[in-house]
């Protein structure tokens, strides 16, 4: 496996720090508001390439947070139970977009089963826990409104503050700055942790006999649990571009502060925006979609998702209405496929494609910094070649079943999910079949409406009739 590490700026070979165990974390959403598709193509990739880690038979443990305390989820928080206690408030909106998210990442067939999702909020603990060594080291001062770490008293320890990004002297600021997010030009002495202001929900620490009741800043919260649940170095960190500044820098920092290594994970893995309009989807602009809304006009999930891996995870890639319709005619022909494994033939003589070396192309592929559209080529070959039933001969029926597998266990699409069609249905074809040898050929159009009915259409062939969905 190869995988382009935004550490050393190149594609390496990828090898797990413990033999056969790939340990990922993967920084998750905000869960204040639905997400918008733009971050869901994120959690797509990296749901992606945890399947591909696992293909050699790594055992993959994977971590991704949610961030439930934060200066969003406070706002929206009080915004909406205003008259409830204020961590009773944050509890009840992060719960429910959870929930929400859940759904989502489920849909758009992200295995959900496969993650351990960690909350902010239940590692206080051990977030407080890594501030107190800070400050005892110097790397973290007390100020007016909360603790705060040093990036001079970083890198004057000799540690490199700028290992994903280029952060110079002019782009240092002497500023502290208090927001969870803030501009992506100027590196500031970021909070660890924030005093409390009137109504926000809040935790007790006390450091040096000093109170600082307050919350935690956003950037302590993934280094406290990926290192709490993962160790350090890890393997592989994921997230999108917008992450590698300030958020992985100043995980970066405050993880490695004061080890001897300054090695924190050994892969950050990057993936790039989802753009519509050629401008970034955000929020902010007010230029974005959730699935909600994909799914109010008819299109399946998953053909997102088909959508989302047709982009290399380092291209940009491209929203439209247009896009998203060819992805579900796409989609709906790899359905097709799949459902050639209900129409056997009885021929004896196999001329049909060889799926054991389409899977074996489609491996090299997605092995290969996870080069997921050049996979789908192969695969809308295979797809090409398969006009006819599945010959049970010759072993071709369980190759066919493992390409399927493959391709599920690999891209997630799901092919696998459908039911063959029903015994009348299939009469119907039978009786159709018979209308033709006959030369009925009303009698042949009528049987093929009735199942057009049902959602079933009909192609013939020379070697049989194929059903498919519509």
């Amino acid at each position: 496996m190869k995988l382009h590490n935004t550490l050393s700026k190149q594609t390496e070979p990828f090898k797990p720090i413990e033999s056969n165990l790939v340990r990922i974390y993967s920084c998750g959403p905000t869960v204040y508001d639905h997400i918008h598709i733009g971050n869901l193509s994120s959690f797509i990739v990296t749901d992606t390439l945890r399947r591909v880690l696992g293909l050699s038979g790594n055992k993959v443990k994977h971590i991704m947070n949610l961030t439930d305390v934060d200066d969003k989820t406070i706002r929206r928080s009080q915004e909406k139970f205003g008259n409830l206690e204020a961590r009773s408030a944050l509890e009840k909106l992060t719960d429910t977009y959870t929930k929400v998210f859940l759904s989502d990442m489920g849909k758009v067939g992200n295995d959900v089963a496969a993650y351990e999702f960690t909350k902010a909020t239940e590692f206080i603990p051990a977030m407080q826990k890594l501030i107190e060594r800070l400050r005892s080291l110097g790397f973290a001062y007390i100020a007016d409104d909360g603790v705060y770490f040093s990036i001079d008293k970083y890198k004057a320890s000799g540690k490199k503050y700028g290992q994903l990004s280029d952060i110079t002297q002019d782009s240092t600021s002497e500023a502290r700055i208090n927001n969870d997010e803030y501009d992506k030009t100027s590196a500031h002495d970021f909070a660890l942790w924030k005093k409390q202001k009137n109504n926000e929900p809040s935790w007790e620490l006390e450091i040096n006999g000093q109170p600082l009741t307050g919350r935690p800043g956003w950037h302590i919260e993934c280094s406290a649990m990926s290192v709490e649940k993962l160790g350090q170095p890890f393997d592989i960190h994921t997230g999108g571009v917008d992450l590698i500044f300030p958020h992985h820098e100043n995980e970066i920092a405050q993880s490695t502060a004061g080890h001897d290594s300054s090695e924190y994970a050994s892969f950050f893995v990057h993936n790039e925006h989802m753009l519509i309009d050629d401008k970034k989807m955000s929020k902010s602009l007010n230029n974005f979609y959730t699935l909600q809304d994909l799914e109010d006009k008819g299109y399946n999930p998953l053909a997102f998702r088909l959508l989302v891996l047709q982009s290399h995870y380092r291209s940009q890639a491209h929203f439209s209405w247009d896009n998203l319709t060819a992805a579900q005619n796409h989609l709906k022909n790899f359905q097709a496929m799949a459902d050639l494994r209900w129409q056997k033939s009885e021929d004896k003589v196999y001329s049909g494609p060889d799926y054991a070396q389409y899977q074996k192309n489609m491996q090299q592929f997605l092995e290969d910094d996870l080069d997921t559209p050049q996979a789908l080529a192969v695969l809308s070959q295979a797809e090409a070649n398969s006009i006819s039933p599945i010959t049970k001969v010759n072993n071709v029926t369980h190759e066919f079943q493992s390409f399927l597998e493959f391709i599920d266990n690999s891209l997630g699409l799901g092919l696998l999910d459908s039911k063959d069609i029903g015994t009348a249905q299939k009469q119907i074809i039978s009786d159709r079949e018979q209308a033709r040898a006959t030369q009925d050929w009303t009698k042949s159009d009528e049987l093929r409406e009735k199942l057009v009915i049902q959602g079933v259409g009909l192609r013939d062939t020379e070697n049989g009739t194929i059903w498919y969905r519509l």
